[in-house]
Parts: C-alpha cells; sequence; structure tokens
C-alpha cells in the first residue's frame, strides 16, 4: 500500500507543481492589469489636466488631399475641402481655420479668399473683404472643370486695418505678394479630379481588406491540407469560439482604420492613435491564430511544450485584454469628459462608429477573459493527460 502511494504521488506530483506554476502566472497576470491600469489611470488624469496642450485642428474632417495649413503673418491658417476628393460641376465647401500659433481662437478677423487656376494663372473667383467673428468660416463653390487650383487666403495685420469693404484687391501674378497691402496671405494648393477619390479609397480599401482576405484563405489551406494529413481533428466549438473572437479583434481594428482620418480634425493625434490601436488589434489577433496553428502540432508532446505554449497565450492575452481595456476606457472618459488634446473641451459626441467599435470591444474584452481561463483549464487538463 505504501509502495502504492508512493508510486501515485511520484507520478502526480510533476503535474502539481505545473498546475502550481500556472496558478502563479495567473496570479501575477491578475497583479499586473490592475497595476499597470491604475498607472493609465493616473497618468491620463495628470496629463489631461496639466501637460497637454491645446488642438491646432477645428476642421470637419482631416485633410490628407485637399488641405493644409500656413502661417500667415501673426496667425496660422488651416484650410480643407469638403469633400476631400472634390469633383467638377459639384459644391464644394472650403473651409478655414484661423488660430494664434498657441492653437488658440482667433476673434474678429478680416479676410479676403481668392482662387486661382494655375495652369493659366487666372483668378476665376473672389470673396469680398469680409470680417468674421471668429476664425473660423467656410465659404461654397463650384470648381469649374478638372484640373489644379490655388485658393489664397489674405488676412488682415491687425483689427485697426483700414478695410474698404466695397472694393476688391485687383489679382497678381505673385499670388503671395503683400505690396501696397496691410495684410498677409497664404496659398493653399488643390487638385480636382473626376475619379481621383473613389480609386484611392478602393485601393486603401484593398490594403487594408486584402491581406486580411488573403491571410484568412493562407489559414483555410493549411487547415484543409493539416485535415487531409490528419494533423488536426475536428475543431470544438470552444475552438470555434475562440477564432471567432480573434476575428472580433480583427473587425474592431479594421473600423478604427476607417474612422481615423475623421478624428485628425480634432488633433493629428488622435488619427495616430487610432491607426495604432487598429494596427495591434489586427496584429493581436493575427498573432494568437498563428501561434495557435504554430504550436498545435507540438502541444500534445510533452509538459514542457504546453507550458511553452501557455506562456505565449498569456503574453498575447495580457498584451489584448489591456489594450482592450485602455481603449473602453478612454472612450468612456470622453464621452463623460473632455478628453486630452480636445480642442472644444468638450465630451466627444456619441456616434454610430464609436458605438458600433465600443460594441464589438466589449465582447472582445469578455472573449479575452474567457480565452484566459479556457487557456489555463485546457493546459491543466493536458498536463494531467501527458504521461
Amino acid at each position: 500500500m505504501e509502495i502504492g502511494q508512493f508510486y501515485w504521488y511520484e507520478l502526480y506530483e510533476p503535474v502539481v507543481s505545473y498546475h502550481v506554476m500556472l496558478d502563479k502566472i495567473s496570479f501575477r497576470l491578475r497583479i499586473s492589469i490592475i497595476s499597470i491600469l491604475i498607472l493609465i489611470g493616473s497618468s491620463l488624469s495628470y496629463t489631461s489636466n496639466s501637460l497637454i496642450p491645446r488642438s491646432y485642428g477645428h476642421l470637419d474632417h482631416f485633410p490628407h488631399y485637399n488641405g493644409g495649413g500656413d502661417g500667415v503673418g501673426q496667425y496660422y491658417a488651416y484650410m480643407g475641402l469638403d469633400p476631400e476628393y472634390s469633383r467638377p460641376y459639384e459644391i464644394t465647401q472650403i473651409t478655414f481655420s484661423i488660430q494664434d500659433f498657441d492653437g488658440n481662437d482667433v476673434y474678429n478677423v478680416k479676410t479676403m479668399v481668392e482662387i486661382y487656376e494655375t495652369l493659366t494663372g487666372q483668378r476665376i473667383a473672389v470673396y469680398p473683404w469680409t470680417l468674421h467673428n471668429i476664425g473660423d468660416f467656410k465659404i461654397n463653390y463650384v470648381f469649374p472643370k478638372i484640373g489644379n487650383y490655388q485658393i489664397v487666403l489674405t488676412v488682415a495685420n491687425s483689427n485697426d486695418s483700414v478695410i474698404n469693404y466695397n472694393e476688391i484687391d485687383p489679382p497678381r501674378s505673385i499670388l503671395g505678394d503683400a505690396h501696397n497691402c496691410n495684410c498677409d496671405r497664404a496659398v493653399f494648393n488643390v487638385s480636382i479630379s473626376s475619379n481621383f477619390g473613389s480609386i484611392y479609397g478602393t485601393t486603401m480599401l484593398m490594403a487594408v481588406v486584402g491581406p486580411i482576405m488573403v491571410f484568412g484563405v493562407v489559414l483555410g489551406v493549411s487547415y484543409r491540407n493539416r485535415r487531409r494529413g490528419r494533423t488536426y481533428s475536428k475543431l470544438s466549438e470552444k475552438e470555434m469560439l475562440k477564432y471567432s473572437i480573434m476575428f472580433l479583434a480583427i473587425a474592431a481594428g479594421v473600423v478604427h482604420l476607417a474612422v481615423f482620418s475623421e478624428h485628425g480634425s480634432r488633433h493629428i493625434y488622435y488619427s495616430v492613435f487610432l491607426l495604432a490601436a487598429g494596427g495591434a488589434q489586427i496584429a493581436y489577433g493575427i498573432s494568437y491564430v498563428l501561434i495557435t496553428l504554430t504550436n498545435e502540432s507540438i502541444y500534445y508532446k510533452n509538459k514542457n511544450s504546453v507550458m511553452t505554449y501557455y506562456r505565449k497565450t498569456v503574453l498575447l492575452n495580457l498584451f489584448g485584454l489591456l489594450g482592450t481595456g485602455v481603449l473602453l476606457g478612454l472612450y468612456t472618459y470622453s464621452v463623460i469628459f473632455p478628453p486630452p488634446l480636445s480642442p472644444t473641451n468638450e465630451p466627444e459626441v456619441i456616434d454610430l462608429a464609436g458605438v458600433l467599435d465600443k460594441s464589438l470591444e466589449i465582447v472582445l474584452f469578455a472573449g479575452i477573459i474567457y480565452l484566459i481561463k479556457w487557456e489555463k483549464r485546457r493546459s491543466q487538463n493536458q498536463l494531467i493527460n501527458i504521461k
């Protein structure tokens, strides 16, 4: 009887030690999550109140093709077209945002706007001197044909400048010339075409969706080949759920990539953050699938391979859980309080894209927690089965 008990202890003792190791990893995971979330929350609260400067962007969207910014004397002016890829014979909204060099609004600004055809140098439209209560204003124009144009913004040097609102400055060959004018000028180049917007949008869609589709096809072919070679058994419901969670992460990343340009109008770092968040979510989903596929064939061989696979999933799920939690926390913060770098110092407006993305991320957050528990339980069971 003693020999039997001793033999059972010798056989089960390594498995117990591996279980203790799994419990230690999970405990460290909980402590790490709590510590990092506290650190991020404290840093966000501090920087949002003291260190972060005001935003520069007041446009409806971040112009990346037809638009830009330039200094105009004591001011800095931004210009953007809406739609971004404007077509001829259609109404185009030209938006200006004049600010000081600290990104603050300016008031009682006197401006004149001219539009020149680049090829001929001919002035084809002029909006006379106008007093604006605030530096943000819009004008509408219909471009007559396909081609390149130059939009000239003229700003009076000071509010004391004497402006004759009944006169229009004559056209100039040197568009930025301010001779005989107590003013400063900025020149913005725009391009009007019929199909470039569709071509660009299709190209960007293919650039984002194409690699994901190729990745999915490769995974499908790889799985089919291994099924034929009996390397894999039939996927269980829980494994199918795991892959569904991974593709949910990829979907949330695609939503971030789809809306990043719109947030650039509030601040360029908003777009950078959304690009990074979308890329990280897609990388998380793809990496988890790759780890699963590359380690599945050796998963059942020995205890070391089980522990190696489990450590990889812990690190990857920690990355996904923290990242998703931060995104949900920042969104909640931004719709209740003014977010960092906000140009309006007001909470964000709740829109359809935000609700869709956060709905995906809430399900993703719960799914990652499920994956952490499932991978631990699966590894514990596998350690018991390996002798």
